[in-house]
């Protein structure tokens, strides 16, 4: 309901001419060109609502529909009088809201919009998101952080992120991205809200920004025409020039916004720029031009969407023309919206002036008002807006952390890497360092996971209020005491005018220690601020000064990820934009190794292993394998056989990534429960209705957590969801799947299938009416662990794949662990799981395995987690470690100790942990090994996986395959071959020699 409140009616926004089904960051001219043309019942829709609002207006009325206006949600009570009189008075068309809170606008929004009499239309000016302008919202980071970035699909998923932020708080039209080419080092207003100097670069990524925006159901806005790059004067205070012939132009600063407009962009803001070439008249900005609106932008490039002035208020028109004067020159210029004029009702009474004068027609300003009106239309405002305020931040900030850890680990560059200094070696990290904060007042992040990853690390700061008479104590402490020394930049300014802020001190400090000693130095911030350390040997661009960049920069130089990010501008001649050293590595976390005789373990005897890894691929149990044993908590045994598919073209390796099927359920979702648990948020004896909305009125509501660990509250074992979705035929029904996504088929279930959003509430239904056996006893079920993922997501007010990354893979430094797998990783990563025929008709190939997952998103309690073994073997060290690992405690050990031990009297579960049968000893098949002890616990997995530990010995075992490649659950091999129960025991007789 919510969604239909907010963006009911959005079709592609139909008015320019898209209908964004192409993939992240493509450009499909041809096709645009057909949808432009093309009559739709939807386009026919908007027309008839727009002519039937536009006759219930008078003529002021209508012409006021092409104003918008500021609203803040902080600015007190004659603030909120203020704009209620013109939206009542005035009959404004939209508003623009600036600082403030998400709950205070939302509320300001509904009120706003009950006393308007037609729908308003709510903007921002959002570039990296709503944190740009409300507190308490996480920001996404700047443009030029994302320009470098080599992969589309980052800057893609940033628009998506933009757009559902804005649509959760009934925001229709956000005024970006910022698509100018910044090819002035000095600019004062553009600079890094630009993707970068190459304009291919900010092309491509406008785009996939573009399209992530318009596909979450809000409308984008490319801006400054016609550029605004090239500038060294903010046009918020004067007039900026660009001496530049009209083929200069058109070969740089207009190439983005052509293609922007192919892709079928909503909006277009018009910048305050004095252009000669485009525009000769002295003093007048490109905003008020015939010249640059109507014939360059209208009639060159053939732009039919929505026209928009960037902010009337700003000096750059406002010293020109005032009292409404400079609306009525932006509508004779050829806009369509004119935003943040000096006087509502100024701008109205000139235009009603101008049109009486025969200066403009009354049918061109007629035909821009139901040009925008069709707007509104396709943006939903036809039918009632209302925005609901519970869990608005949580739902607002959901899924930035984990994109801002994304964009970081692919941004982050290194710009120069002598002598391959970066990342550390372990020569390198056994020296004694010291870490300097320059511009720190206080630790952060960076400095606290620097030490971290080098306990010992000795940490200095340096702040902007010293003087240079103090480096010299400092640089000579350093060099006597220290091997080597990490330099990081801190707090500086973005702008930059005197330096970017950047005292003489600061400057000194860090050039003398990159010169006398060896170094690598990191920069917090603006990437053109490198330009003062050009001959810095090992110098990385970091872009944003939040928490997860210094984190990810911290794990860059321990070698925990590679580089890919690449220079998005020029920064000195020596490192021009598309600058940085490239590099993969293996793992985050490398686990602590040793030999056999080192850990005491029979080496000849852990060997066997390998026999049976041959026997199980020789016997076509699976294809391959990879297999990880430790002991004490180091790594003895990590190794990989067979490949990914039986035609041997792909061998597997450590870097192979897994789909876990039911490892899913421990760890995953019994990670984030045992965590609620330790955090008072979750009780074992309280009921599914205690905790979700959904279930309330049901039988399932009365069902108690502790039942659901254990698999024995009566719930049937699966639903296939799948089959009634299935034409008799089998084939996938075509008007819940779609090839490509849209605004109704948003849900990937596999490569071009795409599922209707509504169906996810037909499964819950499907779930809420299933039945259950009350007294059953235990029977194993994906519906316990489908409801636990939701009790997770309802708690913590984020999806739970986003939980589980923030709460425990990110910080115990998982490189593959994860949901979604193909979001992140190359299709050579990830092992193929079936070559299915039932259902999806295609080689599932890091699309999750389980049809109910799939059918979810990829993200559900019960499977959807993929990874290599390295990473699980951290997992399961963690939870042996009762909870800790690295000096992190993640969950308290007495919270270990219940759900890993024994919790049933009718079975052997534990508190969503597999444990061993209670009387193992006295089975011939015994599970999961004849030498488990009771304090075992693990799970496995139907693709053929399985992780277990083992706090009596002090093991880990972690094995995983592709068992079921390429038929599906047929081949049963492995499971009669026993491979795994025998490789546990080998790994038990191995460790007790």
């Amino acid at each position: 309901m919510r969604k239909q409140l907010l963006v009911a009616g959005l079709t592609g926004l139909m008015i320019t001419g898209s209908a964004f089904s192409s993939p992240p960051g493509s450009i499909n001219k041809k096709k645009q060109k057909k949808v432009t043309e093309r009559s739709t019942p939807q386009q026919d829709k908007a027309a008839q609502w727009a002519d039937s609002v536009f006759q219930s207006l008078t003529p002021d009325e209508r012409i006021a529909q092409l104003i918008l206006i500021r609203a803040h949600s902080n600015l007190g009570q004659d603030h909120i009088n203020a704009v209620v009189q013109d939206i009542r008075q005035n009959k404004v068309g939209g508003v623009i809201f600036f600082q403030g809170g998400p709950v205070r606008q939302a509320n300001l929004t509904n009120y706003y919009q009950s006393i308007s009499k037609v729908p308003l239309m709510v903007a921002i000016d959002g570039e990296w998101g709503l944190g740009m302008r409300l507190d308490s919202v996480i920001s996404l980071p700047r443009n030029m952080m994302i320009g470098a970035v080599q992969d589309t699909a980052l800057a893609y998923e940033a628009g998506r992120i933009i757009g559902e932020q804005c649509r959760r708080i009934g925001i229709h039209l956000d005024f970006a991205p910022d698509i100018d080419v910044n090819n002035n080092p000095n600019n004062p207003v553009i600079n890094d809200r630009s993707f970068g100097e190459n304009k291919y670069q900010v092309a491509r990524m406008g785009v996939a920004t573009i399209r992530g925006m318009q596909d979450a159901g809000i409308m984008a806005c490319a801006k400054h025409f016609p550029g605004h790059g090239d500038t060294n004067v903010d046009s918020h205070f004067d007039l900026p020039s660009i001496n530049k012939t009209r083929e200069q132009l058109d070969s740089l600063e207009l190439y983005p916004f052509r293609e922007a407009i192919a892709a079928g962009v909503g909006s277009v803001m018009i910048a305050h720029l004095n252009i000669p070439a485009i525009d000769k008249r002295p003093n007048t900005p490109t905003s008020i031009s015939y010249n640059a609106v109507t014939k360059l932008l209208k009639n060159e490039l053939g732009y039919k969407g929505l026209i928009v002035t960037d902010a009337l208020e700003m000096k750059g028109i406002a010293k020109f023309y005032t009292k409404g004067q400079e609306s009525l020159q932006s509508l004779l210029a050829g806009n369509d919206l004119m935003i943040l004029p000096s006087t509502s009702a100024g701008s109205v009474a000139a235009i009603r002036k101008a049109i009486k004068n025969g200066k403009i027609s009354q049918e061109e300003v007629d035909s821009r008002v139901k040009k925008v009106l069709r707007a509104k239309y396709d943006l939903g405002l036809w039918q009632p807006q209302h925005i609901d305020t519970n869990n608005l931040t949580e739902d607002i900030n959901a899924k930035t952390d984990s994109l801002r850890r994304r964009i970081a680990e692919k941004a982050i560059t290194v710009v120069r890497n002598d002598k391959n200094l970066i990342p550390f070696s372990p020569a390198m990290t056994q020296q004694k360092l010291a870490v300097i904060a320059v511009g720190a007042d206080g630790t952060n992040t960076f400095v606290e996971t620097v030490k971290a990853n080098k306990p010992g690390t000795d940490v200095f700061l340096f702040t902007s209020r010293q003087s240079v008479e103090q480096i010299a104590p400092i640089v000579s402490r350093i060099q006597r005491d220290y091997k080597a020394v990490i330099i990081s930049l801190h707090d500086f300014s973005r702008r930059p005018s005197n330096n970017f802020g950047l005292s003489m001190a600061e400057r000194l400090i860090i050039r003398q220690l990159q010169t006398e000693m060896p170094s690598a130095t990191v920069v917090f911030g603006n990437p053109y601020a490198l330009q003062y350390f050009c001959d810095a040997r090992n110098i990385v661009a970091a872009y944003e000064d939040d928490s997860t960049t210094q984190r990810v920069a911290a794990d860059l130089l321990f070698g925990k990820i590679g580089a890919s990010g690449k220079l998005p501008v020029t920064v000195c001649p020596g490192f021009p934009s598309g600058s940085g050293v490239t590099y993969e590595v293996n793992q985050y976390t490398t686990l602590p190794s040793a030999t056999a005789q080192e850990a005491g373990v029979n080496e000849a005897s852990l060997l066997r292993l390998d026999g049976l890894a041959n026997d199980m691929i020789n016997r076509g149990a699976a294809p391959g394998c990879a297999i990880v044993a430790m002991k004490n908590g180091r790594m003895v045994y990590n190794r990989c056989f067979g490949h990914y598919e039986y035609n041997k073209e792909e061998p597997v390796s450590p870097q192979a990534i897994y789909d876990l099927a039911s490892v899913t359920k421990i760890c995953a979702t019994t990670l984030a429960v045992m965590r609620l648990y330790d955090e008072g948020k979750l009780k074992l004896d309280a009921t599914l209705g205690d905790y979700l909305p959904l279930v309330q009125g049901t039988d399932k509501a009365p069902l108690k957590i502790r039942d659901i660990l254990l698999h024995q509250a009566g719930l049937v074992p699966y639903i296939p969801f799948y089959k009634e979705t299935l034409y008799p035929s089998s084939y996938p029904d075509t008007l819940l799947y779609r090839p490509e996504p849209d605004d109704t088929h948003m849900i990937r279930v596999a490569d071009r299938m795409y599922m209707r959003d509504t169906y996810t509430d037909t499964m819950w239904r499907r779930i809420l009416d299933s039945r259950i056996v009350p007294h059953q006893g235990y029977v194993y079920s994906d519906l316990d662990y489908i409801f636990l993922g939701k009790i997770v997501e309802q708690l913590t007010g984020k999806k739970l794949n986003v939980y589980v990354q923030d709460a425990f893979y990110t910080p115990l430094g998982l490189a593959t662990t994860g949901f979604l797998p193909r979001t992140r990783f190359d299709l050579t990563r990830l092992v193929p799981t079936e070559r299915e025929y039932s259902f999806r008709g295609q080689l599932l190939r890091g699309d999750v395995h389980d049809p109910g997952a799939a059918m979810f998103g990829g993200v559900a309690g019960h499977a959807g987690l993929f990874s290599n073994a390295h990473d699980l073997g951290v997992i399961m060290q963690m939870l042996l470690n009762q909870g800790s690992f690295n000096g992190v405690q993640y969950l308290k050990p007495e919270t270990v100790k219940l759900f890993t031990a024994y919790n049933s009297h009718i079975s052997r579960r534990g508190l969503g942990f597999d444990k061993p049968e209670k009387d193992n000893y006295a089975r011939r098949e015994a599970y999961p090994a004849k030498s488990a002890t009771a304090a075992a616990f693990g799970h496995t997995g139907f693709t053929g996986t399985c992780v277990w530990a083992d706090p009596s010995s002090n093991l880990v075992f972690i094995f995983l395959s592709n068992r079921v490649y390429p038929n599906g659950g047929a081949n049963t091999k492995l499971s009669a071959l026993r491979t795994r129960e025998k490789m546990l025991d080998v790994v038990y007789e191995s460790f007790a020699n």
